[in-house]
């Protein structure tokens, strides 16, 4: 998956949007306000923090050691920092489907907090 796929991916969610809060390098995507990714889409290799449930965020990372690790200056339990797309192509990197669905269970856990009346408005009970 490319840094431009990445981003064309997380904004595809209802109420999605980009925002720069740390610096002009780190993309940071949000719902109504809350962050569901974050990541520096010019780096290699590319990552991206996702928000995730404690119990598969261990399962994940015991599954894709090294590629799925606690997530960086993140809270180490509800976020992982996912390896989409090694340095240079040249390592293994996470399929890009396994990618889509994380970053989808990011946002729907981010959106599962949210009031009922914005989850609503969002098309997601």
């Amino acid at each position: 998956m490319t840094p431009r796929e990445l981003r064309a991916l997380c904004l595809s969610f209802n109420a999605a949007v980009e925002e720069f809060p740390f610096n002009p390098e780190t993309s940071v995507f949000k719902v109504l306000g809350k962050m569901f990714a974050l990541s520096s889409l010019t780096a290699d290799p590319l990552k991206i923090n996702l928000k995730c449930d404690p119990e598969d965020a261990l399962r994940l990372r015991a599954e894709h050691e090294g590629l799925i690790v606690p997530g960086w200056h993140m809270n180490k339990r509800h976020w992982n920092t996912v390896t989409v797309r090694a340095a240079d192509g040249t390592a293994a990197a996470l399929p890009d489907r396994l990618v889509r669905e994380l970053v989808e269970d990011s946002y729907d856990l981010v959106v599962a907090g949210l009031p009922r009346a914005e989850r609503l408005r969002l098309d997601r009970p």
